[in-house]
This record gives structure tokens, C-alpha cells and sequence, in this order.
């Protein structure tokens, strides 16, 4: 059972603990949103501008039909699904990277997350307050992403200027060092410029793998990837139309190429955790563990069925870390079964069945985690 890793390392911080952070402009039903998403009543969805000072978090649970239909192969008497970190952000106004509004304390909150719903607001209502005094999508998306845009090219501005001043004293400084700045600088040039022509970093396909592993030291806003969420009347979601819908959709593939748009109420979500509706939330989770490169990975028994998460890549020590850290430095091998050999078989699961038509592989070190793995990990005993 052979597994390469990815040649290329991923924008974004390294780690599997990855969390996302709800944006887009003041008064858009983000907090109605967060509330609904994470089924309680942290946010402060309010008829004003800045009803959100502070972020808000709080953990969603990950939907994982494959958990569900381990638990009954297995007989677990529990199971303990993957959660998502989310942050409920302030509302952001045009001029917020020139601190405007909550302005520089909105921009370094976004900094600190991973990944980006962006609520923008599809539905007409005289007695919900626009900042901007009428509903255009297009025109918010545009506000919000020149406002990230700006803002990266003040960081790299100001890094620019930290590096030329390390570099004044380079031959005093060792080679590697010097060679790293310089490298460094090089790569801040070429973003900068990139963003001068109006686009994400996200989104220029030839950045080299240096390249990348520089960028990811800085947190950019405009690396971190980007789930659109137009939020519509209740009427709009259910009917899976709105008049705005396509606008958004022209936007998004000139301005965010490939990042997703999803259409939801967050009025609606309210009702729907309640009603048990047909809620958006299952695929608006996916779409950003998706956007995050997360995947998962499942250790089942007659206990418990668990699911993990990893970033994709991942190697088997790396998984068997976040299981318990002690397991990554004693790993000796893993076990693993594929999902799709055991998905449509009668609980409870025959493992010697499993066994001798080789559908248990024993793996090593060099073993990448796929997605759906079953996995039983084998650790030398911690030294104390």
C-alpha cells in the first residue's frame, strides 16, 4: 500500500489544529451566521454596525458520515466526530486598513486565522441597516478583498524595510543568513507587485516551493483561502435561487478563481437547528476543510469510533502525533483499512475476514494518510 507525499508544501501555517474566521462587511448577518453554524448564542447579531467587537470562538462539530457508519461496523459505544475552530469577526468598512472603523484590530484578527468565510449579503430588507446604503454584492466583495489587498501590501512594505536593515550589516552576518534575507526580499517584491495588480497571493500559480515556505512566515491575508457565502432570504435558499447569485458567482471567478460560493439564509440555519431543515452548514464545514487541505482519518473499536484530522500530506508518525504526541516518537508502524473496503459490509466487522484477503496493510514511516483510513497504530512504550 504505497502513498507519496505532496511534492509541494501548502500555503498557510503547518498543523492540524487549523481554524477559520467569519468576515465581510459590518451588519451582514455574520454573527446570526456564527450563531447558527456553531448552534449557540455566542456573536451579537444586532441592527448596527459593529455589533461584534471582540471575535467570538467557538468549535463546530464536523458531520462525518463515515464516522456514523464506523460506529455501527464496529458496535462502538460512542463516537467522537473532528471539530472546527471558528472566530466570529467584526464587521469591516472601506478604509479599514487605514484603520477606519475597527480598522487595524479587524485586519489582525483575520491574521490569526487559517482560513475565511466571507458573508455578503443577498437579500433586500429597508429595516436591516446597509453600511454602504443598498444591497450590492459585487461592490462588497470588492470593498472587503481591496481592503486585505492594502493591507498586506502595508506588512510587506514594512518587512521590506526590516530586511534592507538586516542586510546593511550582511558581512557581518553568516552566509545562510544573509542568503535567506535576500531571498526573502526577492519574494516580498514579486508579492508586492502582484497585489499591486489587484490580486490575491492565493492565486498566482507559479510561486516556487521556496517561495511558498517564505510567504507562509508572514501570514499574508490574501494566502489564506476563501469560502463565499451569499446570504440570502429563506425563501432564496430554499428555492436555490437568488437574483444576486450570479453576480457573485462572475465575481468570485475573476477576483477568487476556484475558491467556492455557497448560497445560504442565516435566518434560515437559525430555524434549521432548531426544525432539523435542510441546513447549509454540513457543506459550508466541508467546503473549508476542503479549502484547508484537511482530511480525515478514523481509530474504531468496541469504545469508541473516532475521527482525526490531518492536513493532506501528512505522514503516518505526524497522524499518530495528534492521537497523543508520545505515539509520534515511538511510532514503530500502523495498521490501516480503507473505508470503501469495509463501507458496505454487516456489522459487526470480521477483521480476520479482513485479514486474510489482505485488506489490512501494515505501513511505515513513509506512509502518507489518505482520507477515510482506518488505522490502528503500533508505538514503542514512552520512555519517563
Amino acid at each position: 500500500m504505497a502513498s507519496k507525499a505532496l511534492t509541494r508544501p501548502l500555503f498557510g501555517r503547518p498543523g492540524n489544529n487549523l481554524s477559520s474566521g467569519i468576515v465581510g462587511l459590518a451588519n451582514v448577518g455574520k454573527s446570526t451566521f456564527f450563531q447558527a453554524i456553531t448552534r449557540s448564542k455566542l456573536g451579537n447579531p444586532a441592527n448596527y454596525p459593529f455589533a461584534t467587537i471582540k471575535p467570538e470562538e467557538a468549535i463546530v462539530t464536523v458531520h462525518s458520515p463515515k464516522l456514523d457508519r464506523l460506529a455501527e461496523l464496529h458496535v462502538s459505544q460512542k463516537s467522537i466526530p473532528s471539530v472546527l475552530r471558528i472566530y466570529d469577526i467584526a464587521g469591516l468598512i472601506k478604509g479599514a486598513s487605514d484603520n477606519k472603523g475597527l480598522g487595524n484590530a479587524f485586519l489582525s484578527d483575520i491574521r490569526a486565522v487559517d482560513g475565511i468565510f466571507q458573508v455578503v449579503r443577498g437579500f433586500r430588507d429597508d429595516e436591516i441597516t446597509h453600511v454602504e446604503g443598498d444591497v450590492d454584492p459585487a461592490r462588497d466583495l470588492t470593498i472587503v478583498q481591496d481592503e486585505l489587498l492594502l493591507k498586506d501590501m502595508e506588512f510587506i512594505e514594512n518587512s521590506l524595510d526590516r530586511i534592507a536593515k538586516q542586510l546593511k550589516n550582511k558581512r557581518n552576518r553568516p552566509a545562510d543568513e544573509v542568503a535567506r534575507w535576500e531571498a526573502h526580499q526577492q519574494t516580498l517584491a514579486i508579492a508586492y507587485d502582484h497585489l499591486m495588480d489587484g490580486r490575491r497571493i492565493l492565486d498566482k500559480p507559479d510561486w516556487t516551493d521556496d517561495q511558498i515556505e517564505a510567504l507562509n512566515s508572514y501570514s499574508l491575508l490574501t494566502a489564506k483561502p476563501t469560502v463565499f457565502l451569499l446570504n440570502s432570504s429563506k425563501k432564496d435558499y430554499l428555492r436555490g435561487k437568488n437574483e444576486f447569485l450570479p453576480q457573485v458567482q462572475d465575481w468570485v471567478r475573476n477576483n477568487a478563481p476556484e475558491s467556492p460560493v455557497i448560497l445560504f439564509s442565516a435566518d434560515y440555519e437559525s430555524e434549521a437547528v432548531e426544525s432539523g431543515g435542510q441546513s447549509a452548514i454540513p457543506q459550508i464545514v466541508e467546503q473549508m476543510r476542503q479549502a484547508l487541505h484537511l482530511i480525515s482519518f478514523y481509530t474504531c473499536g468496541p469504545i469508541e469510533a473516532r475521527q482525526w484530522t490531518v492536513r493532506k500530506g501528512t505522514l503516518c508518525p505526524q497522524a499518530a502525533g495528534v492521537i497523543h504526541s508520545d505515539f509520534e516518537r515511538t511510532f514503530i508502524n500502523a495498521e490501516v483499512i480503507k473505508y470503501r473496503d469495509v463501507e458496505q459490509l454487516p456489522a459487526p466487522l470480521n477483521e480476520k475476514l479482513l485479514r486474510s484477503s489482505g485488506k489490512i496493510a501494515r505501513v511505515g514511516k513513509n506512509y502518507v494518510v489518505e482520507d477515510g483510513d482506518i488505522m490502528r497504530i503500533n508505538a514503542a512504550a514512552a520512555k519517563r
